[in-house]
């Protein structure tokens, strides 16, 4: 495949502060944005050259967004398969469908890792509220419920202490399909990312320590604890492993919780990531600009870690009031993803040390 050349069009489907740190990194390749996204208002269409409003299922849209790009990316895992299916035909769709696919159906994603040689938590499918009582008696309480599809952020999940919760935990997910997965002990999470080139050649950033809030990443953090170094590799591995398998072209996320008895699968992400933001300032190359090399068939930045320590602190709701002091800390370095909206659980914002603890 001949590589995209400065001046070529990249489309990105979904409107988000992925997005819009995505269209930065390919302007300073050289490359045009197109943003296609069902909602009015998209911080990614500010800094794009244009942006389609549409629905998702408007095929002739879809054929004249496919038209004006010469390839498309995502940046949000969901972006219905069938609107990837559909463009495919027309433009290259970097990642593919599959990805899509599997990532937006936990019941699919955990059968899939798990034949890879995988271990997430034990799961049971609760495709019926029988079927969580029968999923309770093989998995054990406490216990999580999750929809089967959609949901991030902690949304579309209801936790059960005991058995005697099955009925408050299948009302609190609005009584859609599921799975029940058994609690893990670990004593952290963290993150793999890698970055695969349509050679299938890949690279891995090194693994940042995760800390959640009510179910939403709060901050990550490098060096990890030696836990997280230990299983680091094992977890690579099973990435790898995962991005052949695929076929897949430009930046993969795995979850994972570090236990006693090594990395376990929580989660994959078929894109950029929260918990990768601090490669803009913190590695040689960051996930937004290899994401970016990927899809164009460029050769891979490296992603080595430019200083330690990192942190990277999420500006979540009222956090965003925060900036003007975050500002006046020479060594943080503040991005605002534009929304003008603050809410609760919202993320609007996050910074990142390198080198130095935040004050």
């Amino acid at each position: 495949m001949a590589l995209l050349a400065p001046g070529s069009t990249i489309g990105i489907l979904g409107g988000g502060q992925l997005g819009r740190m995505l269209g930065v990194a390919a302007a300073q390749l050289g490359y045009q944005i197109q943003i296609y996204a069902p909602d009015r208002e998209s911080v990614a269409a500010q800094v794009a050259a244009h942006h389609v409003q549409a629905a998702w299922d408007d095929e002739p849209r879809l054929a004249a967004f496919a038209a004006a790009c010469d390839a498309v990316t995502i940046e949000f895992e969901n972006v219905p398969v069938d609107t990837v299916r559909f463009l495919s035909g027309h433009v290259a769709v970097r990642p593919g469908a599959q990805a899509l696919e599997i990532a937006q159906d936990r019941l699919t994603e955990k059968r899939f890792v798990t034949d890879l040689g995988g271990r997430p938590a034990p799961f049971a499918a609760v495709p019926g509220r029988a079927a969580l009582d029968a999923a309770i008696a093989a998995i054990g309480a406490p216990a999580i419920l999750k929809t089967l599809r959609m949901g991030y952020d902690g949304k579309g999940q209801a936790r059960l202490a005991t058995d005697a919760d099955a009925d408050a935990a299948w009302d609190a997910i609005d009584r859609h399909a599921a799975i029940l997965e058994g609690f893990v002990t670990f004593a952290h999470e963290f993150s793999v990312l890698l970055v695969r080139g349509i050679d299938g050649e890949t690279r891995f950033w090194d693994s940042s320590v995760n800390v959640h809030a009510h179910g939403i990443l709060a901050t990550s953090m490098l060096p990890p604890p030696q836990i997280i170094l230990d299983q680091q590799d094992e977890a690579r591995g099973l990435m790898a492993r995962i991005a052949d398998d695929l076929d897949y072209v430009g930046v993969l996320t795995g979850e994972f919780f570090a236990t006693d008895d090594g990395p376990i699968f929580n989660e994959m992400a078929p894109r950029v990531h929260n918990s990768g933001h601090w490669t803009i300032e913190g590695a040689v190359t960051s996930q937004f600009e290899n994401h970016i090399r990927a899809v164009a068939g460029l050769p891979l930045g490296s992603t080595a870690t430019t200083a330690l320590p990192v942190t990277m602190r999420n500006l979540i709701g009222a956090d965003i009031g925060d900036v003007p002091a975050l500002l006046a800390d020479d060594r943080a370095h503040v991005h605002h993803y534009g929304k003008t909206e603050v809410r609760s659980g919202r993320k609007l914002g996050h910074a990142t040390w390198i080198g130095a603890d935040p004050a």
